[in-house]
């Protein structure tokens, strides 16, 4: 039997998306056959390492969010470990956890981007780093944590900038207007697009997670030459990444000018029971469970 350690929970900003995650991964590899050990992360890394030590797993299903959980961090201890583990390797999920880095990387590889700019928070403070109207966010965190829309009229850019709290770096991007498409891939696999709708001004934390704060129509209702363009995206930033098991790009449509815009990958995409991925995957006959398990299967450690 295959005895698999779930990490979970963390000490980033998605701690609490990754303790639904870690529950949800859990019970299902439990009910799929697998032995279980749940390991609840916390700040003390060498608790962490102990206990992996001690717990000695075939494989670890990384159920983590955010910084130090899917930045390569992790990855990184558990390469040194020498313990298979599910999703991204060190290298991918530190590009991808970077915007910058992982913009880069897209460019270099002919994939649409949006205009942008990374500045510090006292540039911020002092002037629009690009023609509103146009996004901030952090450059190393997810599931939307920190992401402002600053229009035209809006005098919120000062107060912003003093109150920035992740770090000396702020990514800001051109606002891309249109529909949010999202796309999972799976192995060598693009599975179906998501159109995610919501009634607040963006994709924010709370609709993400929020009982009833999204809508997630799929198949999206797009052209089906826009489906197989956004999949295709989604398919070669994977691939110019080097992620591995699943991952979720997201992007945007807008259909007034035909424009498809890559935004950025996920590599540890939420198992949560709102999560996309985990739905397109049911949409394309594999169940969470199912899931889970090929996640474990495709286990593996170094780059």
């Amino acid at each position: 039997m295959t005895h698999v350690a779930v990490l979970y929970g963390g000490i980033s900003a998605e701690r609490e998306v990754s303790l639904s995650t870690g529950r949800g991964v859990i019970a299902a590899l439990g009910e799929a056959g697998f032995r279980v050990t749940p390991v609840e992360v916390t700040q003390d890394l060498a608790a962490l390492i102990a206990t992996l030590q001690d717990a000695r797993p075939d494989v670890v299903f990384n159920a983590l969010h955010g910084r130090f959980g899917e930045d390569g961090c992790v990855q990184g201890v558990l390469d040194w470990l020498e313990i298979p583990y599910t999703h991204s390797g060190l290298r991918a999920s530190a590009m991808a956890m970077d915007k910058a880095a992982a913009k880069a990387v897209f460019q270099a590889h002919g994939l649409p981007i949006a205009e942008h700019r990374v500045v510090t928070p006292r540039e911020l403070e002092e002037a629009d780093p690009l023609a509103r109207p146009y996004v901030v966010k952090p450059v190393n965190e997810g599931s939307s944590v920190g992401v402002e829309i600053l229009r035209q009229g809006d005098n919120r850019r000062s107060e912003i900038a003093r109150g920035w709290r992740f770090g000396e770096r702020v990514m800001a991007e051109e606002y891309i207007a249109g529909r949010e498409l999202t796309v999972a891939v799976m192995g060598d696999r693009p599975l179906v697009v998501t159109e995610v709708g919501t009634g607040h001004e963006f994709y924010d934390y709370d609709a993400k997670y929020a009982d009833g704060g999204s809508q997630h129509t799929l198949p999206a209702k797009i052209p089906d030459a826009v489906a197989q363009a956004a999949m295709d995206v989604a398919l070669r930033a994977h691939g110019a990444l080097g992620c591995r098991g699943v991952s979720r790009a997201d992007l945007r449509y807008d259909d007034a000018t035909g424009r498809l815009v890559l935004l950025e990958v996920n590599t540890q995409p939420g198992m949560t029971p709102t999560s996309l991925a985990p739905e397109q995957a049911a949409y394309c006959g594999i169940d969470y469970q199912a899931l889970c398990a090929w996640l474990v299967r495709e286990a593996r450690h170094g780059a």
